[in-house]
């Protein structure tokens, strides 16, 4: 069958063969298979089934049909999906609370969730994709990095409507404590462009097409802008 390249590609590249996609396995790919393993017995459809491994080693994971918003050209989802993506991030977050997979933390997390890896239908989200980093981890690191990414945080955004759109994530999660919701938002920003920056000294193909492609820059004016407006954004 012919294989239809998808959008994305810098740290990973994935291609359509059929109604399935095809990528290298991720670094533990032992989890991740569990992880959405567990998801699917729990009948859970916020995320592409595991159908194991091909001919060329590479991950075999369910099409999951819709749009994926791809690109800096792609415009911000409106409040109404914004709140669903929250809720959607809360159900696989209650799923994964207290279970083995969540390892003695909260739950785990996606750890990268955006629009780029988020399936839209009718406007509205349906499933999260790119699995590759999940792990245990604290809920509000997931629901700061919705706020980084989907809001978004950075140059270019009118304060008052992020102020007004990150509640909008606060209120359909269920979380409280604006404060730290910013920290960690900061917390994410600091560890992206750093983490780029480094692993592109080391000469890791992925990272210094991300450098080179301007990110570091990028992310570390999304994070001078969160800091100038954390007081605004926390309250």
């Amino acid at each position: 069958m012919s294989e239809e390249p998808l959008p994305g590609g810098f740290v990973g590249a994935a291609v359509r063969v059929g109604a399935t996609v095809r990528k290298a396995p991720p670094a533990d790919a032992v989890f991740v298979r569990r992880l959405l393993g567990f998801f699917a017995e729990r009948g859970w459809s916020g995320a592409p089934r595991s159908l194991g491994v091909d001919e060329f080693g590479r991950e075999v994971l369910s099409f999951v049909d819709g749009e994926v918003p791809w690109g800096a050209g792609a415009p911000p989802v409106g409040d109404e999906a914004l709140a669903a993506v929250a809720r959607l991030v809360r159900e696989f977050h209650e799923l994964t609370a207290g279970s083995v997979l969540a390892g003695g933390q909260e739950v785990v997390c996606h750890h990268d969730l955006s629009p780029g890896n988020t399936v839209f239908r009718g406007g509205l989200p349906v499933a999260f994709i790119d699995w590759d980093i999940a792990g245990p981890g604290l809920r509000v690191q997931d629901v700061a990095h919705v706020c980084w990414q989907f809001v978004p945080l950075g140059p270019g955004v009118a304060v008052v409507d992020a102020v007004r759109r990150v509640r909008v994530v606060a209120e359909a999660y269920g979380w409280g404590d604006l404060s730290l919701l910013v920290e960690t938002v900061l917390w994410w920003q600091d560890r992206c462009w750093r983490g780029i920056e480094a692993g592109a000294a080391e000469g890791v193909p992925a990272m210094v097409r991300l450098r080179d492609a301007g990110v570091v820059g990028a992310v570390r004016s999304a994070y001078e802008w969160t800091v100038c407006h954390s007081a605004r954004l926390g309250r």
